[in-house]
């Protein structure tokens, strides 16, 4: 199971958000860039990075960071949040990001996500946010009426490079993931599925990767240092 670190971008700050809230984040750097330097030092191979301003907003807001982060960094970088045109996917990939995380605009216009899917094969991500199994959207601050599974099984035949499920009441809580909504959209789709919210322990790790999922983002379990990225890789390794 491949490890995400994961760099959540505010103001153009490194930052954590409790639950999607806007109004209860930690600040755990200035620089994002030198975030990512740190995280593959200490062996990653691949980053997750959301710039939550875009998330809010809509738009490539803190697009420097990204850049720099994707220069700095020297590894593939997935990025989400606020991706809402061709030109912003466009963008990004010829600056060197490998894939793109799409939301709201998965759910808001099926059509043109679709339409996405077929021009970037393999190179978008379905990103779901769920509250109480229902799809969050606008930055999670939106619920609406769509069921995540629905969601992702809508989109089966899509050439997508995975699908990265976040549980909302779960994120930044370090309350442990929720491992019947991860399980069950791993039942549901063929797509590889990356498992975001909650994560606590080495030993969520390696749960997760007992119920077949493809890859986890960590979040505040590493910048609170509940346990190191080496910690993670050697447990995930000896129950390999």
């Amino acid at each position: 199971m491949k490890l995400l670190p994961a760099i959540d971008i505010l103001n153009a700050k490194c930052v954590r958000l409790r639950q999607g809230d806007y109004n209860n984040e930690t600040v755990y750097a200035n620089n994002p860039a030198e975030v990512a330097r740190f995280w593959v030092s200490c062996g990653a191979e691949m980053l997750h990075v959301v710039d939550l301003d875009g998330a809010k907003v809509g738009g490539a807001a803190n697009k420097d960071s990204v850049i720099e982060i994707v220069k700095a960094a020297g590894i593939p970088v997935e990025i989400g949040g606020g991706i809402r045109d061709e030109a912003t996917i466009q963008y990004y990939l010829d600056k060197g990001v490998n894939r793109i995380v799409i939301g709201t605009l998965a759910l808001k216009q099926p059509d043109w996500f679709r339409e996405m899917s077929a021009k970037f094969p393999f190179k978008l991500v379905l990103g779901i946010d769920a509250r109480n199994g229902f799809v969050a959207t606008e930055g999670w601050l939106e619920t609406s009426k769509t069921s995540a599974v629905k969601l992702a099984q809508q989109f089966a035949n899509l050439k997508l490079a995975a699908i990265v499920y976040t549980d909302i009441a779960k994120d930044g809580t370090l309350e442990g993931p929720n491992f019947n909504e991860m399980l069950a959209m791993h039942n549901a789709v063929s797509f590889q599925v990356v498992a975001s919210g909650g994560i606590a322990a080495v030993e969520d790790l390696v749960k997760l990767k007992e119920l077949g999922i493809d890859a986890c983002i960590i979040g505040k379990a590493l910048y609170e240092k509940k346990f190191t990225l080496q910690e993670a890789v050697a447990a995930l390794s000896f129950k390999a």
